[in-house]
């Protein structure tokens, strides 16, 4: 028996050791069923998966992750320049900003604060200098956002959409020096409002199916017969477009009298069209959930436009696609991280706070564990999505473009902060529900949809484009074995193909005995680039690197084209890779930090999280795969003993529950960017300074609870009451006493909710009758 399976395996090694055997017994048939299977590539996925760069995603994909590489990259800094801006200009701003009268009275930025944003160059953060912008980083142009995010976001949508995919990214890649200098002038000093119309009534998430169409013909323009195209569209869901002067206009260009050449149908192409211009339509509003960010129709009918306002000129007619996955791939990355990270430091700081400051039963409500369960998710989450942030944007100022990460960043981040705005709401209870001045959740609890569904609807994210895209992107061979089967010619392809596959035969046992050998060891003997409590965090996250590059070339040789169908399928192992990109993240911010003991707990509760759900994913995966043998072998290989992940414990959140409720750098790190105003009536200033007056008054409190608990204070008397006799027995000082008032006064207004007097509400008040405080 050992002799036939020598004969055997020397004979396995024969063939594929001599390239003439092997490419006639081994690949040829492969290579034969692989075109079979293979799911036709049409030009625009091809696009799609080429747009960008592959980063990290890739070595977490090749399941060896290089540890010291992720911390090679450097922290993401701001400049003086941009620092600068954010102490002077954006703290300017955000103290103009009343966010009750923008949504509910103006339902509009007031025109000071329009002004100030064009004066201020906040629509030229992307701009280069040499145009009359700011030039920022990715991570300034991400910190701005989520610092403004924390007071208004319909103010923070205004600013990061012209810096986002629009006009002006699409004028800096491709636009020929006539259109930069035409329009990126105007568009740094304020003078011109970009907005870009991409989604229509039929074409939203497939923007493949748009049927908004050019037609090459000729036609009359400044009095001269010139060629260029009629356009018609009808496009929905554009931000400023109800404001805007210059509108970016994505359609189908055709060219039946081939007028521009021997092509037809020429495909996506994006142009520029001043909104004056004869039979363009803007003006129209949507309303977004209530918020009053602009956002809003546009249509044309019989639009006839110059050959040259296509950006970059006739020369990019069809490849305005290529452009748009190119820049999304970018500015996906800042704007809703950006967002979702805004939410993790308002509520951070925010339900803290209230958690302290608010009492029920005679106590903080923070010391319940069913808040504090709510409260460390938050706090945990929190310092996910800052690292998360932060890597994401600077990755993009190395120069990297990683679709897949900023995929993952743009579901998980809005989804993470959809978490924690449901948190805070449970622990505001009633204070989070009532509308007013004085509420400073309810408009970030609108506005989470908003963030769910743009710029890819979280669904699609999730379901088609993080694994669908990410598995044949980051893979090492598997595109490239994609392009030798699409090559026309059977024998280049094959020759292409042939190398790949030995390599991708390789990687392919490798996993497979990785995967086995970490399962049975529990990643115990992998190596970790630091020492400490994080290393086992550093070991798992190889072991489960290695499960996911298993699974994944697995799924892909077993159901071929399906896999693109099998949505639930490929959207788990979408959620391995995003989680373990996620807690990469998590580790990298805690290295940059300086590897502070006092973030350990958030560190540690973020990471065990992340193990948890890709367990989950995993589960998932092995129960649902299509054949249940092969998914019940998997399950074996990879957790041979079970899958033994756990959500954090409760000391975890009790650890980080009580650093949140103390003043101290560490809260403050965590909320970093939530604004708190100086002036008397912000909420968020209020609530900080009820926290912190209490905070300081707590010896005091101890002082009185111990007198109770000794009989020398009756343990049930009115504060006012209590204070009084404290003061006559000698428990407190008269200076105590005053401060313990002062900061009582303070809690028990930040509590307050706000009312509205008659007719208010509905218009028809009285004159001189207004909103009131509580009595």
């Amino acid at each position: 028996m050992t002799t036939l399976l020598l004969l055997l395996v020397l004979a396995v090694a024969v063939v594929l050791g001599v390239p003439s055997l092997r490419k006639q017994w081994v690949t040829r048939p492969v290579f034969g069923i692989f075109k079979k299977i293979l799911p036709p590539l049409s030009a625009t996925e091809r696009e799609a998966m080429e747009a960008g760069s592959v980063w990290w995603d890739g070595e977490l994909f090749r399941g060896n992750p290089d540890w010291k590489k992720l911390h090679g990259y450097g922290k993401a800094e701001l400049s003086a320049d941009e620092q600068a801006f954010i102490d002077n200009q954006v703290e300017t701003l955000l103290a103009m900003i009343d966010d009750f009268k923008i949504v509910n009275e103006t339902k509009d930025l007031p025109e000071p604060v329009w002004d100030y944003l064009k004066k201020e160059g906040f629509f030229s953060l992307i701009i280069p200098k040499s145009y009359g912008g700011r030039e920022f980083s990715a991570i300034a142009n991400s910190t701005i956002v989520t610092r403004i995010a924390t007071k208004s976001l319909s103010v923070a949508v205004t600013v990061m959409v012209p810096n986002s995919l629009g006009p002006g990214e699409l004028l800096m890649h491709y636009g020929t020096e006539e259109q930069k200098n035409f329009w990126l002038p105007g568009l740094a000093n304020g003078k011109e409002i970009p907005c870009f119309a991409l989604t229509g009534p039929e074409a939203g998430s497939d923007a493949g199916s748009i049927p908004d169409k050019g037609i090459v013909c000729k036609g009359e323009y400044q009095g001269k017969e010139v060629v260029g195209i009629r356009l018609n569209w009808n496009k929905r869901y554009i931000t400023l477009a109800p404001r805007a002067t210059v509108l970016g206009l994505a359609f189908k260009l055709y060219d039946p009298d081939h007028l521009m050449g021997e092509k037809e149908d020429l495909g996506i192409t994006c142009a520029l069209i001043p909104t004056s211009h004869p039979g363009v339509r803007v003006g129209d509003r949507h309303y977004p959930m209530g918020l009053a960010f602009l956002n809003g129709p546009t249509f044309g009918k019989d639009v006839f436009i110059p050959l040259d306002w296509i950006i970059g000129g006739p020369d990019y007619a069809g490849r305005g696609w290529r452009m748009l996955v190119e820049c999304l791939s970018a500015g996906r990355g800042i704007s809703l991280p950006a967002l979702g990270t805004a939410c993790g430091h308002m509520a951070s700081r925010t339900t803290s706070a209230y958690a302290y400051v608010r009492k029920q039963f005679g106590m903080s409500i923070g010391k319940f564990e069913g808040i504090q369960e709510a409260l460390a998710r938050i706090g945990g989450l929190t310092y996910q999505l800052e690292g998360a942030r932060r890597m994401t944007a600077g990755s993009l100022d190395l120069g990297q473009a990683p679709a897949i990460v900023t995929a993952i960043s743009k579901y998980h981040m809005t989804e993470m902060a959809r978490q924690i705005i449901d948190d805070s709401m449970d622990i505001h209870a009633g204070r989070a529900i009532q509308l007013g001045p004085k509420n400073y959740t309810g408009y970030a609890y609108l506005g989470i949809p908003v963030a769910i569904t743009v710029e890819g609807a979280n669904i699609l994210t999730r379901n088609l484009m993080i694994f669908g895209q990410g598995a044949t992107r980051c893979h090492p061979y598997v595109f490239g074995e994609m392009e030798a089967a699409a090559d026309p010619d059977f024998e280049r392809g094959l020759e292409k193909f042939d190398g790949l596959l030995m390599k991708h035969i390789a990687f392919g046992a490798g996993n497979f005995f990785g995967s086995l050998f970490q399962g049975l060891t529990l990643g115990q003997l992998n190596t970790a680039p630091v020492a400490g409590e994080t290393a086992r965090c550093y070991k798992q996250l190889t072991r489960m690197s290695k499960g996911l590059a298993l699974c994944a070339d697995v799924s892909m040789l077993m159901l071929g084209g399906d896999l693109k169908r099998k949505e639930m399928i490929s959207a788990r192992l979408g959620d391995v890779l995003s989680h373990l990109y996620l807690a990469s993240a998590t580790l990298k911010h805690y290295e940059d930090q300086g590897r502070m003991v006092a973030d350990l707990p958030f560190v540690q509760y973020a990471v065990e999280r992340n193990l948890y759900l890709i367990g989950k994913a995993f589960d998932g995966f092995f129960q649902n795969f299509p054949n249940k043998v092969v998914g019940m072998l998997l399950k074996r290989v990879v957790f041979p003993f079970g899958i033994g992940y756990r959500m954090p414990g409760d000391d975890r959140c009790h650890a980080i529950c009580e650093a949140m409720m103390k003043p101290g750098d560490l809260r403050d790190r965590l909320s970093a960017l939530c604004y708190v105003g100086k002036d008397e009536a912000d909420p968020i200033g209020l609530m900080e300074r009820a926290f912190l007056a209490m905070s300081a008054v707590q010896p005091f409190e101890k002082k009185l609870a111990q007198a109770q608990k000794e009989g020398r204070l009756p343990r049930k008397l009115p504060f006012a009451e209590l204070l009084a006799a404290a003061a006559e027995k000698g428990v407190l000082s008269a200076d105590e006493v005053a401060k313990l008032r002062a900061a009582e006064a303070l809690r028990y207004e930040a509590i307050q909710v706000d009312h509205f007097e008659p007719g208010v509400l509905e218009g028809t008040a009285l004159e001189g009758t207004s909103l009131n405080d509580a009595a």
